[in-house]
C-alpha cells in the first residue's frame, strides 16, 4: 500500500475581522526552502507511483494525438508590408519557426499555398506536407533559441515598418519575465529584389536564408513583462515593466543603440489596481498606452510621427467605465471608434472626433440588452464588428463613409450552419487590405481560416485545420441543453459526443468542464486530442456558468464579487442536470477546471462531492483568501475588483471565506482530485493546490498533487511535452469514470 507524503504541520495564524484562522501549510509558500522542494518532488514521485498503471493508456493517448496532428504545417501566410509572414512546425521539433516570404506584387493579397497530399490520405481534400515557400527568410527558430532551456516561451514579436528589424521577447523560466532583444533582417532593398525574384521566375528553387543570434544588435532589455513594440521608424522600442507585485505599471521608451539604463519613462500608473499596456493603431497613426482595471479604463495617444512627445488622454477616467479606442478616416477627417459601457451595460459604439474626443459623440451602435458589444476593428475602407448573441460569438461588416456621414445602418453579419460555433478575427495588421481573416470553428469543425473578400462579400477557404486518421465531422454531434439553477436562472451547456458510442438515455462517461470568471467565455471549438476521450464514448460538456461572458455582461456581473457563489451552484446545476436526463451518472463524472476555473473545481468539491467520480484541477485558484489579503502577491490588487476586497471589507471576507476550497475541506467522501500546478507560475502560485492537497489528505481524501519544476502558468511548453501532459490528464479522467474505478 503506498502512503502518500506527509506534510509537516507548522500552525500560522490569521487573524483578520475577528476571525482566527489557523493555517499548517503556509510554510510552503517558501519557493527556495529545500523543505518545499522536498515536498513537492515526494509529491510528484506519489503521483508517479499511484498513476504507474496509466503508462499504457497515457502512451496511446499521446501517440493519438501525435498520429492525428500534421506535424509539419505551415500558418496561412499574413501580409504585411511587402511580406507574407508565416510561422511553421516541422515534425520531432517542439516549437514553431517564424518566416517570410516576400509578395509579388503590390497588389497580391492572395497568401501562398503549397505541399503535396500525405502518403495513405488520398483525395483532392487530402491534408498537404508543406515545403519551403519561394524566397523564404527564417527569421527566429523557437527551437534555436530554446536549446539548453527546460522552458520557452516567446512574447513580443514586432516587426518595424521596412521590415528590416525584428523584436523579439523570450520567456526561459515560466514567470512571464520577457528579455527583449533586436535582430537586424536586412534592408527594404532587399525585400523589393526578392519580390522581383519571385515573380519573375516563379518556378525557381531559392535558397532559405536564416537569421539568427548572429544577427541581433547588441540592445538587450531583461525583466520586461511583455507586449513591447517598435515604434514606426524603428528607432525606438516600447515596452513595459511591473511593480513589485509583478504589476505591469510603467512604459518606458528605449533608444536602440543606447544603455538600456538609458530607457526614458514615459508613463507610470501609481494605482495599484489599474495595469498598463502599450500598442499602435492598425492605421499606424498613433501609438497608444492603455491603463485598466477590472471595471476602469483610460487610453492615451500619441501621433506616431512625434515618438517622443507626450500622451495625450482620450477620455478621464471614470470608475466602472471601460473603453476601448480605434483610429479610422472617414473622408479627410481623422476620427475614434470608441466601444464603452457608460449607461450601457452591453456596450455601444460612438464615433468622435480625434481632434476633439470630448466632443460630440456619434452613436453608430447603440446599446442592445441582447447583444454584448465585444469590440471593433478600422481598416481604411470598412469596420469590423465582434459581439455576442445567444451565447455565440458573431462578426459584421460595416463599410466607412468616404464622404463623412455614418456608417450603413445595419453592419453585414456573417452567418454561419452550424448550431454552436466560434468565429473571430484573426490576424489582420495592414490598414488598406481587402478583405479580413477570421478563425472559425466548432465542436466537431476542425478549424477553419477564412479571408472575407469585403467588396464581393465572399467568405474564401485558407485553410482548414488538418485532423490525419481520416476523421469523420459526421460522426460526432453536437447539441445545446439548459439546466435550471437553484434561484431559477437557466444555465447553458454545451455537449459533444461520438454518435455511434453514446446511446441516448443510457449514462456514459462524461468530462463537465467550467471557468465562470473575469467576464471570459469558453466557447465550442475544437481540438484534434479531445477526440482520444470522445472515441472512448467519453461526452465533453461544457458548462456556461455565471461570472463567465458567454450571455453578456450581466452574466458576469452575476458571478462576481458578493455573487460569486452562483458560479459554484450553477455548476452543480449542471451536473444535476446531466445525471437527471442519463447523459451520466455520478460515478461516471468527472469535473475539470483550471486557474479561476481551479477555484470552482475545489468550491464544487466541498458543495457537491457525491456527485462526481474525480475532479481534475488545473493551477486551481483554491486558497483565495489567503492570496487577496496579500497586496504584496503578483497581482492581488488588480484582483479586488473581481473578487471583492476582504482586506478592508469584514463583509468581503466572511463570503469570500464561506466558499475558500482550502479553508472549507471538511470531512466527506470526496471524489478523486488530480491537481496539476507548476513550480514557476506568477498567477496561482504553486503553494495554493500544494496546501489544499495536504489538507484534504487530513480527511482521507484521495487527492494527487502533480508539479511541474520548469513551468508557469500555462504549463509545460513544447508541444510534444504539452501533448504528454493532456494525455496524462486524459488517462487519469478515463481512469476515474470507469465503473470498475470505484
Amino acid at each position: 500500500m503506498l502512503t502518500p507524503p506527509e506534510a509537516a504541520k507548522v500552525p500560522t495564524e490569521r487573524i483578520q475581522h475577528g476571525d482566527h484562522y489557523v493555517d499548517n501549510y503556509e510554510w510552503m509558500r517558501d519557493k527556495e526552502s529545500p523543505d518545499t522542494l522536498a515536498h513537492l518532488h515526494a509529491e510528484n514521485a506519489f503521483t508517479a507511483a499511484r498513476t504507474s498503471h496509466l503508462s499504457v493508456l497515457q502512451e496511446q493517448i499521446f501517440e493519438e494525438i501525435k498520429a492525428r496532428t500534421q506535424e509539419t504545417d505551415l500558418s496561412v501566410p499574413v501580409r504585411r508590408g511587402q511580406w507574407w509572414y508565416f510561422s511553421r512546425t516541422e515534425e520531432g521539433k517542439q516549437y514553431a519557426i517564424h518566416c517570410r516570404a516576400p509578395i509579388a506584387s503590390d497588389d497580391d493579397w492572395t497568401p501562398p499555398t503549397i505541399g503535396e497530399p500525405v502518403a495513405g490520405d488520398a483525395g483532392a481534400d487530402a491534408p498537404t506536407v508543406p515545403t519551403t515557400l519561394r524566397g523564404e527568410q527564417i527569421l527566429l527558430d523557437d527551437n534555436v533559441e530554446a536549446e539548453g532551456h527546460e522552458f520557452f516561451s516567446l512574447g513580443s514579436f514586432s516587426l518595424s515598418d521596412d521590415g528590416t528589424l525584428l523584436l523579439y521577447g523570450v520567456d526561459i523560466e515560466g514567470d512571464e519575465r520577457y528579455t527583449l532583444r533586436v535582430r537586424q533582417l536586412g534592408d527594404a532593398a532587399a525585400a523589393s529584389a526578392a519580390a522581383s525574384t519571385v515573380a519573375s521566375s516563379p518556378s525557381d528553387t531559392d535558397t532559405v536564408i536564416r537569421f539568427s543570434s548572429a544577427d541581433d544588435l547588441p540592445d538587450e532589455i531583461p525583466g520586461t513583462a511583455g507586449g513591447a513594440l517598435l515604434d514606426a521608424t524603428g528607432k525606438y522600442v516600447f515596452y513595459t515593466t511591473v511593480d513589485d507585485a509583478w504589476r505591469p505599471d510603467t512604459v518606458w521608451r528605449y533608444e536602440l543603440g543606447t544603455a538600456a539604463a538609458s530607457a526614458v519613462q514615459v508613463f507610470h500608473e501609481p494605482d495599484e489596481s489599474f495595469w498598463v499596456g502599450v500598442g499602435r493603431s492598425r492605421s499606424g497613426k498613433y501609438l497608444a498606452i492603455e491603463a485598466g482595471s477590472r471595471l476602469t479604463s483610460e487610453t492615451r495617444l500619441l501621433d506616431t510621427s512625434d515618438p517622443t512627445g507626450d500622451f495625450e488622454v482620450v477620455w478621464p477616467r471614470e470608475v466602472g467605465v471601460e473603453y476601448d479606442v480605434e483610429h479610422v478616416v472617414v473622408g479627410t477627417q481623422d476620427r475614434l471608434l470608441i466601444v464603452h459601457n457608460k449607461e450601457a451595460i452591453n456596450f455601444e459604439l460612438v464615433s468622435v472626433a480625434a481632434a476633439d474626443p470630448l466632443g460630440e459623440r456619434r452613436v453608430i451602435l447603440p446599446h442592445n440588452e441582447a447583444v454584448r458589444l465585444e469590440g471593433v476593428d478600422a481598416f481604411k475602407d470598412f469596420v469590423a464588428i465582434e459581439y455576442r448573441r445567444e451565447g455565440l460569438t458573431r462578426v459584421a461588416v460595416a463599410i466607412v463613409p468616404k464622404h463623412g456621414g455614418r456608417y450603413e445602418d445595419t453592419p453585414h453579419e456573417l452567418k454561419f450552419d452550424d448550431e454552436l460555433f466560434t468565429v473571430g478575427l484573426s490576424s489582420n495588421p495592414e490598414w488598406n487590405q481587402p478583405s479580413i481573416r477570421l478563425s472559425y470553428g466548432s465542436f466537431v469543425t476542425p478549424t477553419i481560416v477564412y479571408d472575407y473578400l469585403v467588396d464581393d462579400n465572399e467568405l474564401v477557404v485558407r485553410k482548414q485545420q488538418p485532423v490525419l486518421g481520416r476523421f469523420d465531422p459526421a460522426l460526432y454531434t453536437q447539441r445545446r441543453e439548459w439546466a435550471t439553477a437553484s434561484d431559477g436562472t437557466r444555465v447553458p451547456i454545451s455537449l459533444v459526443y461520438r454518435n455511434d458510442l453514446v446511446v441516448p438515455g443510457t449514462p456514459a462517461p462524461t468530462v463537465l468542464y467550467g471557468y465562470g470568471s473575469y467576464e471570459i467565455s469558453i466557447d465550442p471549438g475544437f481540438t484534434a486530442a479531445r477526440l482520444s476521450l470522445l472515441d472512448r464514448g467519453m461526452v465533453f460538456a461544457v458548462a456556461h456558468v455565471r461570472g463567465g461572458g458567454e450571455l453578456g455582461r450581466t452574466w458576469y456581473e452575476g458571478g462576481k464579487k458578493l455573487h460569486k457563489r452562483n458560479t459554484f451552484t450553477d455548476f452543480v446545476a449542471c451536473a444535476h442536470h446531466l445525471i437527471d436526463t442519463d447523459v451520466t451518472s455520478s460515478d461516471r463524472l468527472v469535473a475539470e477546471g483550471g486557474s479561476a476555473g481551479g477555484l470552482l473545481m475545489g468550491a464544487v468539491a466541498n458543495l457537491a462531492p457525491q456527485l462526481f467520480s474525480g475532479i481534475l484541477a488545473v493551477v486551481p485558484f483554491v486558497d483565495p483568501l489567503t492570496s487577496i489579503l496579500d497586496p504584496s502577491l503578483p497581482l492581488t490588487v488588480i484582483e479586488w475588483d473581481e473578487w471583492g476586497d476582504p482586506l478592508h471589507n469584514e463583509e468581503v471576507y466572511y463570503y469570500m471565506k464561506s466558499y475558500s476550497p482550502l479553508e472549507n475541506v471538511h470531512d466527506a467522501h470526496y471524489p478523486r482530485i488530480l491537481a496539476v500546478t507548476s513550480l514557476n507560475d506568477t498567477r496561482v502560485l504553486y503553494v495554493e493546490p500544494a496546501k489544499w492537497v495536504a489538507r484534504l489528505r487530513e480527511v482521507g481524501a484521495d487527492a494527487l498533487l502533480k508539479t511541474e519544476m520548469a513551468a508557469g502558468h500555462g504549463g509545460v511548453s513544447g508541444r510534444y511535452d504539452a501533448w504528454r501532459e493532456r494525455a496524462f490528464n486524459y488517462a487519469w479522467m478515463v481512469d476515474v469514470t470507469r465503473p470498475s474505478a470505484h
